[in-house]
C-alpha cells in the first residue's frame, strides 16, 4: 500500500487466475478491491490533545474583554490563562505597580477592552479589636502567600480610667519665716539710739520699691516709737498706707508707721523711745503687719542697718 492506494495488479490469488474467473467471480473480486482501496485511503482524526494547566480555576470572564480578580490571582497567572503578557496587561490597565491587584478588580484583556474598575461587592463584617491589613499580590516564587492579609490586633480600651491618685501632699501648718540676715550696720546709725517698733518677726525686707521693711504680728499688738521724737502726722489721708503714724527725730531723721488698727498719738505730740503709739491692724493692707520706715533728709534708708540686732 502507498499513499493510501493499492494497485489491482498487486492482487494475488495462488490458485485461480484471472482468465479462469468467471463474470460473477470477476464481479466479486472488484467489489474487493474496491473495499480495500476506500479502506485504506480514508482519514482517521486523532483525539485532541488539551493542555489544561493553564486552564482558569472558574470563569472570570467579564462582558467587553474583561477579567475580574479573585481572591489568589497575580497579574502573571491572569496574563498566562489568558494568553497575553504581563507588560500588555499593565500597559492596558495603567497598573504602576504589578503586585497591586484589588479582590473585584476588572481587567481589559485587550486595547480596546472595557475600561479597567473594581466590581462593588459589600464588605466583609468588621472583627472586633483586629484590623486586617491587605498583602500586596506576588508573583510567581514569592514568600508571600496571594490573598494573606496581616491582622494587628488592638486591645479594647478600659471601660473606666483608673482612680486618679492624689500627688498634692496635706497641706502644713504655716512654717514661720526665715530668719532675715542683718546687713552692715550704717556709719551714721549711732547718732540716734534706736529700738524696734514692734516685736514680730520681718515678713518683708527693704527695696527701693518697699522703701521701707514689713513686721508681722497679731492685731491690736502694740506698736510702740523706734526713738524720741515728736509726731508730725497722725491720721489715713495717706492712700495705701491706711492709719499713719510720722515722727520727726534729731539728726535730719524721720520714722513712719503704717496699716495701723488703732491711733493712739495725735499731731504735735512729744514720745520717747519704746513708748505705745499705736495698734497692728491691717489698714489697706490684706494681713497685719507694720510697715516701718527710716528716712534720712528724706531719703528712704534700710531699717536693719539702723536698728540693733535682736
Amino acid at each position: 500500500m502507498l499513499n493510501g492506494q493499492l494497485p489491482l495488479t498487486a492482487l494475488y490469488f495462488p490458485q485461480v487466475s484471472f482468465a479462469r474467473l468467471t463474470r460473477p467471480a470477476m464481479w466479486a473480486a472488484g467489489a474487493l478491491g474496491l473495499s480495500l482501496i476506500y479502506g485504506c485511503s480514508s482519514t482517521t482524526s486523532r483525539a485532541p490533545v488539551v493542555d489544561l494547566s493553564n486552564q482558569p480555576a472558574g470563569s472570570s470572564m467579564a462582558s467587553g474583554g474583561s477579567y475580574v480578580v479573585k481572591p489568589g490571582d497575580t497579574l502573571y497567572q491572569i496574563a498566562r490563562s489568558n494568553g497575553v503578557s504581563v507588560d500588555s496587561l499593565r500597559q492596558w490597565n495603567n497598573l504602576t505597580d504589578a503586585n497591586q491587584l484589588s479582590v473585584g478588580q476588572v481587567l481589559k484583556l485587550s486595547a480596546g477592552g472595557s475600561a479597567g474598575s473594581t466590581v462593588a461587592s459589600a464588605p466583609p463584617p468588621a472583627s472586633s479589636g483586629a484590623t486586617a491589613t491587605p498583602v500586596p499580590l506576588g508573583e510567581p516564587g514569592s514568600s508571600t502567600s496571594p490573598g494573606t492579609t496581616t491582622s494587628t490586633t488592638t486591645p479594647p480600651a478600659s471601660s473606666a480610667p483608673p482612680p486618679a491618685t492624689s500627688t498634692t501632699p496635706p497641706a502644713a501648718s504655716e512654717a514661720p519665716p526665715a530668719p532675715v540676715a542683718t546687713p552692715k550696720r550704717a556709719a551714721d546709725a549711732n547718732l540716734i539710739s534706736w529700738g524696734w517698733p514692734a516685736s514680730g518677726a520681718v515678713t518683708q525686707t527693704f527695696t527701693t520699691a518697699s522703701k521701707g521693711i514689713d513686721i508681722g504680728g497679731s492685731l491690736g499688738a502694740p506698736v510702740v516709737a523706734a526713738a524720741d521724737g515728736k509726731v508730725m502726722y497722725s491720721g489715713n489721708g495717706v492712700r495705701g498706707l491706711g492709719n499713719l503714724i510720722i515722727i520727726n527725730h534729731e539728726n535730719g531723721f524721720i520714722t513712719a508707721y503704717a496699716h495701723n488698727q488703732t491711733l493712739l498719738v495725735k499731731t504735735g505730740q512729744a514720745v520717747k523711745r519704746g513708748s505705745k503709739i499705736a495698734e497692728i491692724g491691717q489698714s489697706d493692707t490684706t494681713s497685719p503687719r507694720l510697715h516701718f520706715e527710716i528716712r534720712r533728709q528724706g531719703t528712704p534708708v534700710d531699717p536693719l542697718q539702723y536698728l540693733p540686732a535682736r
